[in-house]
């Protein structure tokens, strides 16, 4: 009978009692309280047999224990036997990758499914996850470990608008069909839909979604928070419905628009600041003349709207006329509202907590980051800002949330007491660019969204999905 090295060190590093396991005339001795609820409760004094592969075993000890290794089998395989022994929690722990930090992220891989790969919407959970909207209305999961797990056709033509609900459930929306739409993904099966009915107003009938905010991160206070989402009719009369996340019933229906202007129109993106209370929505549109837009931040209760700015003009008039933005997100960590400006490409920042008719405290990027900001995205995600431009991939980040010591302690504690005292100020920003003149490329930035430790990233005319990682070796000093 072998006995395995690797085993028998997994128990001498636990804190519990060693558990002896014959895995297939293999000798293994682990953690008792690290085993599932089967194998940790036998009282048999000697080793307990089990009938598995005692390769994929040893595989799975090794990743644990190792890392920055490659495993030996494939990360799916690794994470069904995983569960067999209650060891998936520490194995998907080890194969995710170390907190993603904007300035040390990189291209890690790519996702590309195998039939119709064009993207039209990526919905990433904190668990590291993905659910890829594609082609004509196919959807496509990738586990944590980005293995490929299923795809399949959707009744919709075009999905533009996802989110996943939990780890087997995602909403679709489309902008060319009706309703809001909860499938299984993992069983690729219609669970329910969603209609915007309006008894008193025959004419809203057949909405189609424009947005749907993100869920709650998995520490949030209420992770079953209502389910907010843009409708809109064809005669272009909108509003922002609140969707209950276990019956599937709408519970409230938050600013109604009409929809014949520009300042009333369907909002584009939708953001739920649960900690406030408030929904925030934002609509741009361009043309021959530009870039035109409003944000506006809703209270939830009471449905009125307690801020609101439009931009060129306006109520709650920006100091730079003539230079809108192109995009606009929140940080729901730091509640801090941040947007890019359409012709100079400089970042503008608000503290939530301290909004006024012109709150925006402005950033300017390199020489490289001076093309404008005509197409650029940007994304809020892990206290950092993630905006997309011509030449590249450039992220921001507030001085007191560097992790890699770049800057001294004195810069750090003056520009901390600067931001006590008077909120936002452009000295507590940093920026750096994540990618390299190489990557730029391939092409404009059209979507990004994160998940877990990852930053999922789509590119106009490419049919991927581009993966982006912090190195585990970020920050290593060479001796």
């Amino acid at each position: 009978m072998e006995t395995s090295a690797a085993g028998a060190g997994a128990g001498r590093r636990g804190s519990g009692t060693a558990k002896q396991l014959n895995v297939g005339g293999k000798l293994f001795a682990l953690d008792a309280s690290s085993l599932s609820l089967s194998l940790s409760l036998d009282p048999s004094p000697t080793a307990t047999f089990v009938d598995r592969d005692p390769a994929l075993l040893s595989a799975i000890l090794s990743a644990i224990h190792a890392p920055s290794s490659p495993p030996a089998f494939p990360a799916r395989i690794l994470l069904d036997e995983a569960l067999f022994y209650g060891l998936h929690a520490q194995l998907l722990a080890a194969l995710s990758p170390p907190p993603l930090f904007g300035f040390s992220a990189s291209l890690a891989s790519t996702l590309s499914p195998a039939s119709e790969p064009f993207p039209t919407a990526l919905a990433a959970h904190h668990d590291g996850s993905l659910c890829l909207a594609h082609g004509a209305g196919q959807l496509t999961y990738y586990s944590p470990a980005l293995d490929h797990l299923t795809t399949f056709r959707t009744h919709l033509h075009r999905a533009t608008s996802l989110r996943q609900l939990s780890t087997s459930l995602a909403v679709v929306g489309s902008s060319s069909s009706p309703g809001l739409h909860v499938y299984d993904f993992l069983e690729g099966r219609h669970v329910a839909s969603v209609e915007w009915a309006d008894p008193s107003d025959l004419r809203v009938l057949k909405a189609r979604v424009i947005a749907i905010a993100a869920r709650p991160p998995a520490d949030a206070a209420d992770t079953n928070s209502p389910i907010f989402a843009t409708f809109e009719c064809s005669h272009r009369e909108n509003c922002i419905l609140a969707i209950d996340p276990v019956t599937l019933k709408p519970v409230q229906e938050i600013g109604r628009q009409g929809g014949t202007a520009a300042k009333s129109s369907s909002p584009g993106r939708v953001v739920h600041l649960q900690e406030l209370g408030l929904v925030f929505a934002s609509s741009v549109s361009s043309g021959a003349f530009g870039y035109s837009g409003y944000m506006r931040l809703w209270d939830i209760r009471s449905g009125n709207v307690v801020w609101e700015t439009s931009e060129p003009g306006g109520s709650g008039r920006s100091s730079r006329f003539g230079d809108p933005f192109a995009d606009a997100d929140v940080d729901v960590k730091q509640l801090v509202l941040y947007k890019v400006c359409s012709k100079s490409g400089d970042i503008g920042a608000a503290d939530l907590r301290r909004l006024s008719d012109d709150p925006w405290v402005y950033m300017s990027s390199g020489p490289r980051g001076s093309g404008g900001g005509h197409g650029s995205v940007l994304h809020c995600y892990k206290s950092q800002v993630f905006v997309s431009r011509k030449d590249g991939l450039e992220v921001w980040s507030r001085l007191e949330e560097q992790q890699n010591n770049i800057w001294n302690l004195g810069e750090q504690l003056r520009a901390k007491e600067m931001l006590d005292k008077k909120g936002i100020n452009e000295n507590c920003y940093r920026s750096s660019y994540m990618d390299t003149e190489e990557d730029s490329k391939r092409g404009m930035i059209e979507m990004m969204e994160g998940g877990g430790d990852r930053l999922f990233v789509t590119r106009a005319g490419m049919p991927a999905v581009e993966v982006w990682e912090s190195s585990r070796l970020a920050g290593a000093i060479s001796l």
